[in-house]
């Protein structure tokens, strides 16, 4: 008889119900700044459309696992891209992080979030599939709240395959009279048709563009994107090329669904600049939600974690005294806790880029200029991820903790993005892929350089450096043993992760191969 002290495993509580929800605080369109309102019974739940909407928002609440928390994905999968390093304090700061930065990640130190959160994700998108038919309102805003939920289920599960390969699949509210202790894993074959079958039957539900307070939910073009995105992992090029042409349009242009480069790179790391032309899926933040230390990383908390995590150990401005000195240019910044310091061998990659200087902070300079004093952290280069950054001005003035309630959004898909990942899935070649690769360089004022598959490459290398997409890439394009080798790197093995030991206990679960 399996032992019930395992009842609390994370596969079987999160997909039990009973779980906490957000409640809408403003109105039935608005997803920023909802209140958690802690477990009910969610049997006497999801009567009318605002319960609904409360439970689509605890839905879209999991998005925050890329850029919240201090295990986020940004710099976890940072540190194991050949741009970062772990960073921190030391090299026993935080151990998962560490152990992905050299490839020394085991059952034992891996988070345990990356499969937790995800799962809590899924069984919240369960429970509002299973509950919403019952629901009281307009059968187009049901269709609407359906779509949206199960193109996020099917994005929470492709970042599940791609992190942990086999993975349960479950598309049902558990119950507690269930064999839950022996559900089996899914082929990732099996997982891929699930969820490309489950956005394409979507999209015809959803709007084509969401504006007003509506901005942050799943559009047409959002769940294109997505769909785009899991093709093209599944290597289905061109049913991929075919999603980010209908998202993309004329490369350089605005497509049907709005989306246009923006004139100036920099602008997308303003803070303040929320829902650019160029944002096709963005995480919100805010810093309203009062996040503190009882509830960092709980689901509950709302501000972007990556800030604080980025910045610069006891970073502070070296005071001058005008008019005989130089006025002091050196940035206004808040410390942080020294995370993904940038590799001398992406520095010099991005070396006469018109990215670097939006991409790179190079306190180095700064420090041997007399302008900055700072401590160096776990692998200091004296770059910095300057995307990220935390500045002294964007530093919350509400109640909670600072270092916890940044509001800068992440954008976890933006159109620089796709336009190269369809000029990926065209292999690199002809008039499009040329055109698509011209675009994204066009907008820093680059000239047109023969498109390729290396040139599509470098591109994103340099375009999306720090924001979590470079592991996947390499392990995708089967690039990760040669570049990541030195780090420690194994092929057949690191191109996924080990299943945290705590889900294996007492379940059906196999480990991942040499782990």
């Amino acid at each position: 008889m399996k032992n019930k002290r395992f009842i609390y495993k994370s596969l079987t509580v999160l997909l039990l119900t009973g779980f906490s929800f957000g409640a809408v605080s403003c109105n039935n369109s608005n997803l920023e700044d909802v209140q958690n309102t802690g477990t009910f019974d969610s049997e006497n739940y999801f009567k009318n459309e605002e319960q609904a909407f409360g439970g689509l928002v605890a839905v879209y609440d999991m998005l925050r696992k890329y850029s919240g928390g201090f295990e986020n994905n940004v710099t976890f999968f940072n540190a194991g891209s050949d741009d970062f390093f772990s960073g921190g304090g030391s090299s026993t700061d935080g151990a998962g992080i560490q152990g992905m930065s050299n490839f020394t990640i085991n059952p034992i130190i891996m988070p345990a979030s990356y499969w937790k959160d995800y799962y809590q994700g899924i069984a919240k998108a369960n429970l509002l599939l299973d509950r919403i038919p019952n629901a009281d309102m307009n059968d187009q805003t049901r269709k609407r709240f359906v779509a949206e939920t199960k193109v996020l289920r099917s994005l929470y599960y492709f970042e599940l395959v791609r992190i942990f390969g086999k993975v349960p699949l479950i598309l049902k509210t558990i119950k507690y009279t269930d064999d839950y202790y022996n559900i089996p894993q899914a082929t990732v074959s099996d997982i891929y048709t699930q969820i490309e079958t489950d956005i394409s039957s979507s999209i015809a539900d959803l709007p084509m563009t969401a504006n007003g307070g509506e901005k942050g939910r799943i559009t047409q073009g959002t769940a294109r994107a997505i769909l785009g995105k899991i093709y093209l992992y599944n290597k289905k090029y061109s049913d991929a090329a075919t999603q980010f042409e209908m998202v993309n349009g004329t490369p350089g242009g605005t497509s049907q669904y709005g989306y246009k480069l923006v004139t100036n790179f920099s602008e997308l790391w303003v803070v303040d600049n929320k829902f650019s032309t160029e944002s096709v899926l963005e995480v919100m933040h805010t810093n309203k939600g009062n996040s503190d230390w009882g509830f960092w990383g709980s689901g509950k908390d709302e501000g972007n974690s990556v800030n604080q995590m980025v910045g610069i150990i006891s970073y502070g401005r070296v005071v001058t005294t005008p008019p005989t000195t130089p006025p002091n240019n050196a940035p206004d910044l808040v410390s942080g806790w020294g995370f993904n310091p940038v590799t001398e061998d992406l520095f010099n990659f991005m070396q006469n880029d018109p990215r670097l200087d939006a991409t790179i902070f190079n306190a180095k300079k700064f420090k041997q200029e007399n302008k900055i004093t700072y401590s160096g952290g776990f692998r200091d280069t004296g770059y910095f991820l300057n995307k990220y950054l935390p500045k002294t001005a964007d530093k919350t003035t509400l109640p909670g903790a600072s270092e916890l309630n940044f509001r800068q959004n992440y954008i976890a898909i933006r159109l620089a993005d796709t336009y190269l990942m369809e000029a990926e899935a065209l292999n690199g070649s002809g008039a499009r892929a040329q055109a698509l690769l011209d675009a994204v360089r066009a907008r820093v004022g680059l000239a047109s350089v023969p498109v390729s598959l290396q040139a599509i490459k470098d591109e994103r290398r340099r375009e999306l450096a720090g924001e979590g997409h470079r592991f996947f890439d390499l392990v995708r394009w089967g690039d990760a043993p040669a570049k990541l080798g030195a780090r420690g790197f194994t092929a057949g093995k690191n191109e996924i992760l080990p299943i945290p030991f705590t889900e294996l206990t007492n379940t059906a679960l196999v480990q991942n191969p040499n782990y």
